[in-house]
């Protein structure tokens, strides 16, 4: 079968995340929803995106929040109906926004029908279509994997008296892509949400669709120390190699059905997350050649180091093992701590915001978004008894969960619930009181702002043809200073980028000594003297030849 056209609009296109619960509430119940969405749409196109990515809308019984799916093609009734899907395509659209949503392959709801009969006998249609297995000789589950929520992997089950897979909640039963009728089955329900016009796919744990037939254990590695935010002191997860759980040799061959069946659609693409130990080598693996993936993004820079000697090496080794593949990165998303926080610390400098967000606009790959990324939301502080994660409900004191970067999004600083709503209902989650002065009402007044520096900043990026499309080559490192240089048709770019406390100097690199200065509206700091270049606390310098 031929594939239809692909205008790559994807490649260095500016994807924006939105989680539809916190992102604007149309009816007043306390929950974001699809006509809230739409009604937003202006705001994400006039900051400069290409496109939206939508957290799970499916339905749901809601315990992990829209990622445990009881149905694959239908709304859930608290964002709204498929019509409601079908206005907000079309409205972005009109707008010149493309959209994707997140596609939640790897496991259901344990509410979803086709579990339902798995569960209900060894012998019906549907028994091999989740990952069942025996319970050793004395009563404990077949090997050790552990569920990234804490504990075991796996579940008993009274009505089979087997043991079912869960990489998450115990809720969210993982289905068995060794059986071809589930792989049949996904790339239907797959199908059918292009045929309503989106754009791409958003893949949640795009490593984890099979696991090893044998069912072998992990090997174990002690308590880690690392920068991977999904792998954390207090959870055991991350004291195992995981081998044999997922990231599986099958993998490739579903990525490929998926990519064939992507491209049978015109300019559409998939994201796929992953986590791993490696996560940069199997970027590289997924999105290689032209037959996978499209663009893939590990946990690398959702951690807390945002130091120019651990960057550095993060695209050291990215550029070692990916020299072709498309990264898309993203400094936050919704299960992370807010990058404010994260690298801005308790009191961030609205400095060094600035220029992450420059270092990420300047990256080869596409970058991601999440909403209020660009407002420089810190993480909001959540009391016990108004959490609703259940990972940070398991994991509380010492892990407090992922709430904190999903409350609701400020948008009139001077509205009892921030614009957030329209009725007396609760929000889902707390309204956060220090983002008044943040929200999007006040930002648009201050031409100085975040919210306008991002404006502008994606505005002058869509003309910079060398970084949309062009190579990256590092700086020797440097304890200050990220700096690499984009070249793309005969053109090159020096972006050097100081993510310290002080003032810094580094060698101007000789072709460049000619170069002309690139101002990036909204960000200065830096100059060039000589054979030097000068970078004052966090500023940035862009030299083009």
């Amino acid at each position: 079968m031929s594939k239809a056209p692909n205008n790559n609009w994807w490649r260095g296109g500016v994807i924006y995340q939105i989680y539809p619960r916190s992102f604007a509430d149309s009816n007043g119940d306390g929950v974001g929803d699809l006509p809230g969405i739409t009604q937003r749409l202006d705001y994400v196109a006039q900051l400069g995106a290409d496109a939206v990515w939508l957290s799970p809308i499916f339905k749901s019984p809601m315990k992990d929040f829209g990622y445990d799916v009881s149905d694959y093609c239908d709304v859930d009734p608290l964002f709204g109906t498929l019509d409601d899907f079908r206005a907000l395509v079309n409205k972005a659209h009109d707008l010149g926004l493309r959209v994707m949503i997140d596609q939640v392959l790897s496991h259901t709801s344990d509410q979803h029908p086709w579990f339902a009969e798995s569960r209900s006998s060894r012998s019906n249609p549907k028994a091999d279509w989740y990952v069942w297995a025996d319970a050793k000789d004395d009563g404990n589950p077949p090997n050790n994997w552990l569920s990234i929520f804490g504990g075991s992997a796996w579940q008993w089950d009274t009505r089979r008296r087997q043991y079912y897979l869960h990489n998450f909640l115990s809720s969210q039963p993982d289905l068995n892509y060794h059986n071809p009728e589930v792989v049949e089955a996904i790339l239907g329900t797959v199908k059918f949400w292009l045929e309503l016009g989106v754009d791409g796919y958003r893949l949640d744990t795009a490593n984890y669709y099979f696991h090893d037939k044998e069912l072998r254990s992990n090997p174990g590695r002690g308590q880690p120390k690392g920068n991977d935010p999904a792998v954390n002191d207090v959870n055991p997860y991350g004291w195992q190699h995981h081998k044999f759980d997922k990231t599986q040799p099958e993998n490739i061959g579903f990525l490929k059905q998926l990519r064939a069946l992507l491209d049978q659609y015109p300019n559409t693409t998939m994201v796929g997350e992953i986590g791993d130990d490696d996560g940069l080598s199997v970027m590289a693996e997924y999105t290689s050649g032209t037959d996978k993936l499209h663009m893939a993004y590990s946990f690398d820079l959702l951690g807390p180091d945002s130091s120019s000697t651990y960057l550095h090496d993060l695209m050291t080794r990215f550029a070692e093992k990916n020299a072709t593949g498309w990264p898309s990165w993203a400094l936050s998303n919704h299960d992370v701590v807010r990058v404010g926080s994260r690298w801005g610390g308790e009191t961030p400098d609205v400095r060094k915001l600035r220029v992450a967000a420059a270092f990420q606009m300047c990256l080869r790959g596409s970058p991601c978004l999440y909403q209020g990324d660009e407002l420089g939301l810190p993480e909001a502080q959540v009391a016990f008894e108004d959490l609703q994660d259940p990972y940070g409900i398991t994991m509380w004191p010492e892990f407090k969960g992922r709430d904190g970067c999903r409350t609701p999004m400020p948008w009139d600083g001077q509205a009892a619930d921030m614009g957030f709503g329209s009725g007396t209902q609760k929000p889902w989650l707390p309204l956060t009181e220090a983002y008044r002065t943040l929200a999007v009402s006040e930002q648009d007044k201050d031409p100085q702002s975040l919210l306008n520096f991002y404006r502008s900043l994606l505005a002058w990026r869509k003309g910079q043809e060398v970084l949309l499309h062009g190579d990256q080559a590092l700086l020797p490192v440097h304890q200050q200073v990220m700096a690499f240089v984009r070249e793309h048709e005969g053109k090159k770019v020096l972006c050097a980028f100081n993510f310290s406390e002080s003032a810094a100097t580094l060698d101007l690199p000789a072709p460049f000594k000619s170069a002309s200065m690139l101002p990036i509206p909204g960000l200065g700091g830096g100059s060039v003297s000589g054979e030097n270049i000068h970078l004052e606390t966090y500023g940035a310098l862009l030299l083009a030849l």
